[in-house]
């Protein structure tokens, strides 16, 4: 097990010290879990208004605009349960000290990447040919 490692509340993961060192992993890894907890907390308040706002409506009209706005809520919610096994994957690459790195070239993720968007995977350059090849792919 790994010691406890301190992290200021003012810090930010910086281009000049040693990449993905124990600071930067405890920085990334508390704003996983961070998000993850946001996530799993609207998905709780959305189950319990879904619960409370069970009712008959007579108007077809207003029913309908009921009913599209809870699949809107629905699909927003099935993508955020896809989004917490993507910070569950990131938390575990960070435990096998994998996490910062590039699935395909083994390459650093930039840091400002890495903070936009902590889930990633690949490199910018990598995500770029992916995406490149998959729409030549899609068009054909």
């Amino acid at each position: 097990m790994k010691a406890e490692v301190f992290l200021p509340e003012d810090y930010s993961p910086a281009e000049d010290e040693p990449f993905m060192n124990d600071r930067q992993t405890e920085y990334f890894r508390r704003k996983l879990l961070a998000w993850k907890s946001d996530i799993v907390e609207n998905s709780s308040d959305t189950v319990a208004s879904m619960k409370d706002q069970t009712r008959n409506i007579p108007d077809v009209a207003d029913r309908a605009s009921e009913e599209t706005d809870r699949a809107l809520e629905l699909r927003t919610r099935d993508r955020e349960r896809k989004l917490v096994s993507k910070i569950d994957a990131a938390l575990r690459r960070i435990e096998e000290d994998e996490y910062g790195y590039c699935s395909i070239t083994g390459e650093p993720i930039s840091l400002k990447r890495l903070d936009a968007r902590p889930i990633a995977t690949m490199s910018l350059e990598a995500q770029e040919r992916h995406e490149r090849r998959e729409k030549v792919h899609r068009d054909d």
